[in-house]
């Protein structure tokens, strides 16, 4: 293999699909398609895409960053499978093996924001830190974690998003999660916000009180993941993270009044370096499926 090799890179969130072609952190080629309901339709388009490329730039592996929850267990049996999602359609849904039947190449498998999170190791705003992290905050509310360059699994993966919340003071939001109600993403999701509003999000002011109960629910969170975690970042990526850059510095001062002085930097000024927006931009997901990618080719 080549330093700088030339792979493919598929994306599957909750509202799009990304195919990408990649070397390193550069996007070579790219294209889109909505999520749905027929996994099928989704895969035929990703796949026909890639063997299209194919032909004119030879790739040597392939990277799948999926929503999940995902099988990562090679022992188990639904490993490779979306598991008992949300997502209408695509519960135990073998992922893994539409790929392998298509593509005799290496293939590296993980969540959607376990591979954001590698990315972001790689190439963005966690470069250097041996234990980091990556919650996005989109149509759904997920979270990677890296520990020593690898992404941590355990009896499954992290799956943040549905953890509970002291809940703000006067916010009787019931949530929206079909599981759990008022979970963190029943409460800060793109559809929850919008349930909220009862309508779009986009045109509220930064003086909305829905905002200051999203700003209290992240610090409520962010606050556990560091005295679980100790990471030494944690960037915020997804669509409703990224277009809310007002919420931060509410964000960092609440963190710092939980803590009370627990921990060490962890002041407000600490937590701007050690708490912000994903490096990569939009692109952590796609770069996501690269870096996964790279370590199945590295692996092999």
């Amino acid at each position: 293999m080549t330093d700088h090799p030339v792979v493919a890179s598929l994306e599957l969130g909750g509202t799009k699909s990304i195919v990408s072609l990649t070397q390193d952190a550069r996007i070579l080629q790219q294209e889109r398609i909505a999520t749905g309901d027929r996994p099928e339709a989704v895969l035929g388009f990703l796949i026909e895409t890639l063997q299209r490329w194919r032909k004119e730039t030879p790739f040597a592996a392939i990277g799948i960053a999926s929503f999940g929850p995902v099988g990562l267990n090679a022992d188990r049996e639904d490993f490779g499978y979306i598991l008992n999602t949300p997502k209408p359609g695509w519960s135990n849904f073998n992922l893994l093996r539409r790929i392998r039947d298509s593509f005799d190449l290496p293939i590296g498998f993980d969540t959607d924001v376990g591979g954001a999170a590698l990315a972001e190791g790689f190439w963005g705003a966690s470069m250097g830190c041996r234990t980091h992290a990556y919650l996005t905050i989109g149509t759904g509310v997920g979270l990677g974690l890296v520990v020593d360059g690898r992404v941590h699994h355990g009896a499954l993966h992290p799956e943040a998003g549905h953890v509970r919340l002291r809940r703000a003071p006067g916010d009787s939001f019931q949530g929206i999660c079909p599981f759990h109600g008022d979970c963190l993403e029943g409460l800060i999701s793109g559809p929850a916000l919008i349930s909220r509003a009862a309508g779009p999000v986009d045109q509220l002011p930064a003086t909305d009180p829905l905002w200051a109960h999203v700003a209290h629910d992240l610090a409520e969170f962010l606050t556990t993941l560091l005295l679980i975690t100790s990471a030494e970042r944690i960037l915020l990526g997804g669509g409703v993270a990224l277009g809310r850059p007002m919420l931060l510095p509410t964000i960092h001062a609440t963190i710092a009044q939980r803590l009370n002085g627990y921990l060490r930097d962890c002041a407000p000024a600490d937590l701007q370096k050690r708490i912000r927006f994903a490096g990569l931009g939009a692109n952590a997901g796609p770069l996501g499926g690269s870096a996964l990618a790279l370590q199945g080719l590295r692996s092999q």
